[in-house]
């Protein structure tokens, strides 16, 4: 900057660059702003997972509601859900299944009607009652040769 205008002042801020110089402010705020908007991004995606992350730390049975009202909030801005679902992650529902499904096997065996076999447990004589044939154990034989592919 040798060369001012007479009518210049005769100190300029350092922030005005010289014609043809590159703009170093104008660089810093652009990597700053870039830095700052990736910064509060992952702030907000981190927040917003909080309730996910505390009802699957804590193996809550209502983990995919939450996760649902998780996404609903993210997809339509209704910051409603969010709280919802924070709600339920933070509290513990009880288990009224287990006590009721006791309750209701021993009204069974006092009416000495047989127990209904669960349909999530395998039955009992199920591998004694169908011995594998010759065929089924060649084949069973062939199927524990292939790996998986993990």
């Amino acid at each position: 900057m040798a060369d001012q205008h007479p009518l210049a002042p005769h100190h300029l801020p350092g922030f005005i660059t010289a014609p043809g110089e590159t703009d170093v402010w104008m660089v810093v705020m652009g990597v700053f702003l870039i830095v700052a908007v990736l910064a509060v991004g992952n702030f907000y995606l981190h927040l917003h997972s909080l309730p996910e992350r505390m009802a699957h730390k804590s193996q809550k049975f209502q983990f995919e509601i939450v996760a649902m009202l998780g996404l609903l909030s993210l997809f339509t801005h209704n910051h409603l859900f969010w709280v919802i679902g924070l709600f339920l992650a933070m509290i513990d529902l009880p288990d009224f299944s287990t006590p009721l499904r006791r309750i209701a096997g021993s009204v069974e065996k006092m009416a000495g009607v047989p127990p209904e076999e669960d349909p999530t447990e395998p039955p009992d004589g199920a591998a004694a009652a169908h011995p594998a044939a010759p065929d089924d154990a060649k084949a069973g034989g062939a199927k524990s040769k292939v790996h998986s592919h993990a």
